[in-house]
């Protein structure tokens, strides 16, 4: 570890945090109907897009309803990527020719990008044409971003509100998201990636003549509008099968500080939503204080491991630090901090191969995925899904010390704590339970490349990426087959909408409660002593349901590699 390489890290922390103030701003005069600096133009756009599709934007929902709308809205899309996947050689914008995609395979691609996973078992420019890229997974990564951040801004409103029925209006959260947000931001991003030489065509792959005179197929497309959307959508699938790691996604230093930047941007200024949203900005700091914890101890077990190198070679005085999977115009640290970010964030997209990363460097991503991706998390669900936890750190809370289980004015009851632990179970059921599956069957033996441990933590990674929604992958297995495409699928969709719904249930609840005035018995939600709590919980949960899988695949890996011992390839 160097001073540079710690320099690196602390420039990122500070140019996210500086970015949640107003960006967190800008969010929330747009989610409360406020104008904007984009309102004159969008405005008419707006209106525009209600009367085609006969939305009253003044008329709010139910949280059953809302709940309804988001599901229905999904299912089809769902069904409308599926048919242009299996379809996708009668289509236009196909220059390479590429074949209609496989029933499995398709299935598991259109799960992946509706439910913002973005998980990949294929490779993109050998497997998509330009249209299936564009029409499909772009437009899709805008529309699941922004359904998580709807849900979560709904959440909030549980929050904020009093005695109401309704937590707004799925079309319009969904609507403004897009207009306001997403859209003019991925503009401007995509022409600051174009300028770094990332392309942007629908012109043909390019024959070239390499230096050695042999030749080599340049696949090209429209990759810069897909990354920028994939990033700030925090989407992760990749144009290219090497995702953040190829030079046309990520072509320079600087496009790899700003990739990570974005991937974080809006998850972190959605904690300043909340704060302003519930009339207290001590709240959404407090929940950032928590993330920022948890980050922070992420990647400096991450740097350190990846720094230190392989215990077997070291033993051999051969490691100056694991630089196998990872490119060498990035180096370790910002491999080490993409890992990190990536997956605390639900983007999944990398620019170095995780499952080459030393033992316990790989196992804190792995880490970072089963605790549900609260560390920021995906655009939106990483705030519902650390509210959640306040919500059973309240209750757990008020059972240790005697306290009101309440939290900003709302009595924290049976029904909110259920819900809550119904969304954070889903996940270890998803993870462990496929993982168990994978482990006793053929078809699941068949898929990872290495024996042992590490196998073990290939099939672990593969789950736990798909019901967390991210979509990274320990690369040496072997996903696309019948199985993998089938059982990873039935893990994004349980992942994201058994998590979604019970939320949108908690949010209903406590929109409906009266708001209590603080007493003598309400515990303090915004200093130091809660946020301590509330990632003590979050990592007890963590470590009471996964650090028997842990122990099974990188704890013993490592303790095995540090005794001298190596395990061989195949399942």
């Amino acid at each position: 570890m160097t001073f540079n390489g710690w320099f690196q890290i602390a420039l990122f922390g500070a140019v996210v945090l500086a970015l949640v103030k107003p960006l967190g701003g800008y969010m929330t005069r747009v989610f409360t109907g406020e104008r904007t600096l984009l309102s004159p133009l969008v405005e008419p756009v707006e209106r525009g897009l209600y009367r085609f599709a006969g939305i009253d934007r003044d008329q709010e929902q139910h949280w059953l309803a809302y709940a309804g709308a988001m599901l229905l809205f999904h299912a089809f899309g769902f069904l409308v990527l599926y048919a242009l996947l299996r379809v996708q050689d009668l289509l236009p914008f196909n220059p390479a020719g590429q074949a209609a995609v496989a029933p499995d395979l398709a299935f598991n691609i259109a799960a992946s990008f509706v439910t913002n996973t973005n998980w990949q078992s294929y490779g993109g420019e050998t497997t998509l044409s330009y249209l299936s890229q564009m029409l499909g997974l772009t437009h899709q990564n805008f529309l699941s971003a922004a359904t998580g951040i709807a849900l979560s801004i709904a959440l909030v409103r549980g929050f904020s509100r009093a005695s109401a029925k309704t937590v707004g209006s799925f079309w319009v959260d969904l609507t403004r998201t897009t207009l306001y947000l997403l859209l003019p931001l991925c503009i401007v991003y995509t022409l600051f990636l174009v300028s770094q030489g990332i392309p942007q065509t629908l012109g043909p792959y390019l024959d070239v003549t390499t230096l050695e005179g042999g030749r080599q197929t340049l696949a090209l497309g429209p990759v810069a509008s897909q990354v920028a959307i994939k990033m700030l959508g925090t989407n992760g699938g990749g144009f290219f099968n090497a995702n953040a790691a190829h030079p046309f996604e990520n072509p320079t230093a600087l496009s790899n500080f700003v990739q990570m930047v974005s991937i974080f941007a809006i998850g972190a200024a959605l904690t300043n939503v909340f704060g302003r949203m519930v009339g207290d900005d001590r709240q959404g700091w407090a929940i950032l204080g928590a993330m920022g914890a948890l980050f922070l101890t992420g990647i400096a077990v991450v740097y350190a491991a990846e720094s230190a190198g392989s215990p077997v070679l070291n033993a051999l005085h051969l490691s100056g630090g694991n630089m196998e999977g990872k490119e060498v115009r990035f180096g370790i640290v910002a491999s080490a901090l993409f890992a990190v970010v990536t997956t605390a964030a639900s983007c999944g997209a990398v620019n170095a191969m995780h499952d080459s990363f030393t033992a316990l460097g790989g196992m804190i991503p792995l880490i970072n995925m089963e605790l549900g991706e609260v560390i920021v998390g995906g655009v939106g669900a990483g705030l519902y899904g650390m509210l959640v936890f306040v919500i059973v750190t309240i209750f757990v809370a008020g059972l240790m010390v005697g306290r009101t289980p309440e939290y900003l004015g709302k009595k924290i009851e049976g029904r909110e704590v259920k819900m809550a632990m119904l969304a954070i179970l889903c996940l270890p059921l998803m993870m462990l339970g496929f993982t168990a599956l994978a482990t006793v069957v053929a078809a699941g033996l068949a898929g990872p490349a290495n024996a042992g441990p590490h196998g073990f933590s290939e099939i672990l990674y593969a789950y736990t990426s798909a019901a967390a929604n991210n979509g990274s992958a320990f690369g040496g297995l072997t996903a696309n087959t019948a199985f993998y495409n089938t059982t990873l699928a039935i893990g994004m969709l349980f992942g994201r909408f058994f998590v979604i719904v019970p939320a949108l249930a908690i949010a209903g609840s406590l929109a409906a409660k009266k708001t209590l005035p603080a007493s003598a018995g309400t515990f303090p939600t915004h200093g130091g002593l809660f946020v301590g709590l509330l990632v003590g919980v979050i990592l007890i949960v963590g470590g009471l349901t996964f650090f028997p899988a842990l122990a099974l695949g990188p704890i013993v890996e490592h303790l095995a590699g540090a005794a001298g011992q190596t395990f061989g390839t195949g399942g």
